[in-house]
C-alpha cells in the first residue's frame, strides 16, 4: 500500500509539473518577445520626442520626469538603451541569434551608476535633494549611492571609491584584463632599441602580431653561418672545453638584410560569402517541425547559425502525452535520441544530399541539425588572420583553420597541440589545409625564427614552396630519402635537448633567452614537419617509421619541434595506436565510412561531410569534434608569398642539413647505430672469408652480439653477394669464395 501511494505521488508530482511547463510556455513564445522589442523600440521612440519637445501629453510628460527624478541626466542613455534593447531582442527572435556578453554589460552599468553618484557627489554637496527634485545632476539614484556612501566613508572615500568603480567598469566595457595590461605596460618598459654592436646586442621582445604586418621587426644579429667551424681551444691556454651547444641550423648563403619586412595581408584575397536568405531559413525551419510534428516529436527552433557550409538549426524538444498503465494521460518529454533517429527522413523531407544531427549542441540545450547550404562559401586565409580570435593568440605558431557553423573564426597554437594529424578521402581538403597552414606560419615568421621541412610523396602540393627561405632545403618527394631526413630531425631534437642541459634550460624560448646575451647566433629556430602522405611511408618502412615518428612526437615539444601529418587512408595499419596516442589534435575531412571516422576522431560524424574543405576538427583539450569550413589559398597567393620572400633574401640554402646522411662519405652525419652496425659488418666480413660455411648463431658467438643483430648482418652479408640463400632453418649457409679455417 505504501510503495503505491508513493508512485502515485511522483506521478501527480510529473504531471504537475508537465502542466506548469505548458503554462508557462507562452512566456518563450517568439510573438511574444518581438512585440516586447517592438514596444520597447516605440518608447524609446516616444521619448526622444518628449525630450525634443516635438510631442507632448500627460502620460509622456509624467514619464520624462519620472526618468529625471530616478536618474537625472542619466535619462539620455537610458533612453537609447531601452531602444537598443528592443533591437537587440528583435534581432535575437528573426533568426539572427545575439550572442551575449556578460563583461561589457556588467562594465558600462558600473560606469553608468558610478558617473551618476560621483555627478551628485560634486554637484549636489550644498543641496542635495534640489537636485533630485529639479531633475538634474545623478537623480534618486546617485544622490542614494553617495549619500549612503559619504555618510559611513566621508565624501573623500566616497569619491575615490566611485573613481575606482568607474575605472573598473571602463576596463569591463572594452574587455581588458588585469593579464593584458601587465602585458602592455611591460612592453612599454621594455620597447625594442637598434642593437649596437653584435657584442653589446641586447634581448629584444617580440613585438606583437598586428604591428609585425605593419612594421618591420628590429634587425636581427649576426645571422648562422652556412657551415659549422668547431673551434679548439689553443694548447698553451689551459681553459676547460666549452659546454656541448646544438649546431644551427644553416639559412641562406645571403645574410637576411636588415629592413626584412613581414608578408602583408593584401598578397591574400578576400572572401565572398554567401549563405541561405531569410526566405529560406523560414522555409526550412517550417519543413523541419512539420517533419517531425507527422512523427509525433512536438519541437521548436529556437536559433539559426548560418555558417560557410552548413546551417545549424537549433531545435529545443517539446511534450508529449501519453497514457499511462492506469489509463491517465501523463506529459512526456521529447527524447533526443527520437529527433537523431530521423536523420533520414529530415534529409528526405529537406531535399538534402546529407544532414547530420548533433544532439545535443556541446554546451547548449539544444539539438543541432546541420542542412548543407546550396552553395559552400569560399573561406579566404586573410579573412581569419584579420579576425580579433586570431589577434588575441600571441603565438607565432598561431594557424587559421577556418569559420565554424556560426561563421565565427576558428584558430588554434600549434604550440600547444602540439602536433596535429590530418585524415580524409581524395579531393576532400587535406592538401590545401597543409598549404594554408604553412602560408599562416610563413607570413607571422622570419626565416631566422621558423623552418619549414617537407615531405610530399605526391610531388604535386608542397614542391610549390620551394625556393622560400623558411623550407629547408627543398620538398622532399622520394621516398628513400624521407626516412633519412625523419631520422635528421630525431638527431636534431637530440642535439636540442644536449644543449637546453649545457647551459639549464626547459625548453626552447628559455634556450633562445639564455644564450641571446653573450652569443646570439645560437639562438634556434622553430621547426614544423609537414609530411603530406603518410601511408606511403608506412608502406615502404612500416616499423621505421612508426618509431621515428613517435619518438619525435613523444620528446620534441620542448625542442620548438612540432609534426603535421596527413593521409588519405586512415585505416589501423597507417593510422597505428601508438600514432594516435602521440596526436592528440586532429582533424578529419570527408571519410568514406563510418570506420575510417572512428580510426582517426574515435567517433562518427566524418561520413557525412560534403568535401571540399568540410572537416570536424578536435582539438587537444577538447571532448568533442567541432564542424569547420576550412581556409582556402589558391596558387597564386602561394605563388605571391613565395616570390615576395624571394624579393627580400634572394640567396637560399638549396641543399638540407641532412645531405651529408643520404650521400656524405663514411662518418659524415651518421649516427652512432650506423657507425656501430658498420664496424659489425667489417668483422663479420673477415670472419667469413676464413669459412667454407657459416651461421647467424656463428656470429652471434663471434660478435658478441644479439641473434637478431646477428640475423641482419647475415642478410646484408647476401645482399653483399658473400654468402649464399638459406637452404633450410637451422642449416648453415655457403661462403662464396670462402676456405677453410
Amino acid at each position: 500500500m505504501t510503495r503505491g501511494r508513493r508512485y502515485d505521488s511522483r506521478s501527480r508530482a510529473r504531471q504537475d509539473e508537465g502542466d506548469r511547463s505548458r503554462g508557462l510556455a507562452w512566456l518563450r513564445s517568439p510573438l511574444l518577445q518581438q512585440a516586447v522589442g517592438l514596444l520597447l523600440i516605440v518608447l524609446a521612440l516616444l521619448t526622444v520626442l518628449s525630450l525634443l519637445d516635438l510631442t507632448a501629453g500627460r502620460w509622456t510628460s509624467a514619464w520624462v520626469r519620472g526618468l529625471r527624478f530616478l536618474f537625472g541626466w542619466g535619462f539620455v542613455p537610458i533612453t537609447v538603451a531601452i531602444g537598443a534593447a528592443g533591437f537587440l531582442i528583435l534581432q535575437h527572435n528573426l533568426d539572427q541569434p545575439v550572442s551575449w556578453r556578460w563583461r561589457p554589460v556588467v562594465g558600462l552599468e558600473m560606469v553608468f551608476f558610478g558617473l551618476l553618484s560621483l555627478t551628485h557627489l560634486i554637484a549636489g554637496h550644498a543641496d542635495p535633494w534640489g537636485l533630485v527634485e529639479s531633475g538634474w545632476g545623478g537623480g534618486l539614484v546617485g544622490w542614494a549611492v553617495s549619500h549612503s556612501l559619504s555618510s559611513y566613508v566621508g565624501p573623500l572615500a566616497t569619491g575615490v571609491l566611485l573613481a575606482a568603480t568607474v575605472g573598473v567598469g571602463i576596463g569591463l566595457a572594452f574587455d581588458l584584463t588585469l593579464a593584458e595590461m601587465r602585458d602592455w605596460q611591460r612592453r612599454a618598459r621594455t620597447r625594442p632599441t637598434p642593437p649596437r654592436r653584435e657584442s653589446q646586442a641586447v634581448p629584444q621582445r617580440r613585438p606583437p602580431r598586428a604591428e609585425r604586418r605593419t612594421t618591420p621587426p628590429p634587425p636581427p644579429a649576426t645571422p648562422p653561418p652556412s657551415t659549422v667551424t668547431v673551434r679548439r681551444p689553443e694548447p698553451a691556454v689551459r681553459e676547460p672545453p666549452p659546454p656541448p651547444r646544438a649546431e644551427p641550423i644553416p639559412l641562406s648563403a645571403a645574410a637576411l638584410p636588415d629592413d626584412l619586412e613581414l608578408p602583408p595581408l593584401d598578397l591574400l584575397q578576400e572572401t565572398e560569402g554567401v549563405g541561405l536568405s531569410d526566405d529560406e531559413v523560414r522555409e526550412k525551419s517550417r519543413t523541419i517541425v512539420e517533419t517531425l510534428s507527422q512523427f509525433g516529436l512536438p519541437v521548436q527552433v529556437v536559433e539559426v547559425r548560418r555558417g560557410p557550409t552548413v546551417t545549424q538549426f537549433g531545435v529545443a524538444p517539446g511534450f508529449t502525452e501519453r497514457a499511462g498503465p492506469d489509463g491517465q494521460r501523463r506529459v512526456h518529454k521529447v527524447r533526443v535520441s527520437q529527433i537523431s533517429t530521423l536523420a533520414d527522413d529530415l534529409a528526405l523531407a529537406l531535399a538534402a544530399p546529407s544532414l547530420r544531427v548533433e544532439a545535443p549542441v556541446p554546451g547548449r540545450p539544444v539539438v543541432g541539425i546541420e542542412v548543407p547550404n546550396e552553395e559552400i562559401s569560399l573561406i579566404s586565409l586573410r579573412s581569419v588572420m584579420e579576425s580579433e580570435e586570431f589577434e588575441r593568440q600571441d603565438s607565432p605558431l598561431t594557424i587559421a583553420l577556418g569559420q565554424d557553423v556560426a561563421g565565427e573564426p576558428v584558430v588554434a597554437d600549434l604550440g600547444l597541440m602540439p602536433h596535429l594529424l590530418i585524415a580524409g578521402t581524395t579531393g576532400s581538403g587535406k592538401s590545401v589545409c597543409i598549404k594554408s597552414i604553412a602560408t599562416c606560419l610563413t607570413m607571422a615568421n622570419r626565416p631566422d625564427e621558423l623552418r619549414l621541412v617537407m615531405i610530399d610523396p605526391k610531388m604535386v602540393e608542397l614542391v610549390r614552396f620551394n625556393g622560400l627561405p623558411h623550407v629547408l632545403g627543398h620538398t622532399e618527394y622520394e621516398l628513400d630519402r624521407v626516412s633519412r631526413v625523419l631520422r635528421w630531425v630525431a638527431l636534431e631534437m637530440d642535439r636540442r635537448y644536449k644543449s637546453f642541459a649545457a647551459v639549464g634550460a626547459r625548453n626552447l624560448d628559455d634556450y633562445n633567452h639564455r644564450v641571446h646575451r653573450r652569443a646570439p647566433e645560437e639562438r634556434l629556430p622553430r621547426i614544423v614537419v609537414l609530411i603530406d602522405e603518410l601511408a606511403d611511408l608506412m608502406m615502404l618502412a612500416p616499423e621505421q617509421t612508426e618509431r621515428t615518428i613517435c619518438r619525435i612526437a613523444q620528446m620534441a615539444r620542448a625542442t620548438g619541434i612540432h609534426l603535421i601529418v596527413a593521409t588519405q587512408r586512415p585505416s589501423v595499419d597507417v593510422v597505428t595506436g601508438l600514432i594516435k596516442a602521440n596526436f592528440p589534435a586532429r582533424i578529419s575531412f570527408a571519410t568514406a565510412s563510418q570506420v575510417d571516422s572512428r580510426v582517426i576522431l574515435d567517433a562518427p560524424g566524418a561520413e557525412t561531410l560534403l568535401g571540399k574543405g568540410d572537416m570536424l576538427y578536435l582539438a587537444a583539450d577538447a571532448g568533442h569534434a567541432v564542424r569547420v569550413q576550412g581556409c582556402h589559398i589558391s596558387e597564386a597567393e602561394v605563388e605571391q608569398i613565395v616570390s615576395f620572400w624571394r624579393s627580400q633574401v634572394p640567396g637560399w640554402e638549396t641543399t638540407g642539413p641532412w645531405e651529408a646522411m643520404t650521400s656524405g662519405p663514411s662518418g659524415a652525419g651518421r649516427t652512432p647505430d650506423e657507425e656501430e652496425e658498420d664496424a659489425l659488418l667489417e668483422q663479420a666480413i673477415a670472419l667469413v672469408r676464413r669459412r667454407k660455411a657459416v651461421s647467424a648463431s656463428y656470429l652471434q658467438r663471434q660478435l658478441r652480439v644479439g641473434y637478431p643483430r646477428a640475423a641482419r648482418l647475415m642478410e646484408r652479408l647476401e645482399e653483399m653477394g658473400l654468402v649464399g640463400p638459406s637452404e633450410a632453418a637451422g642449416r648453415q649457409r655457403r661462403v662464396i669464395g670462402g676456405e677453410r679455417e
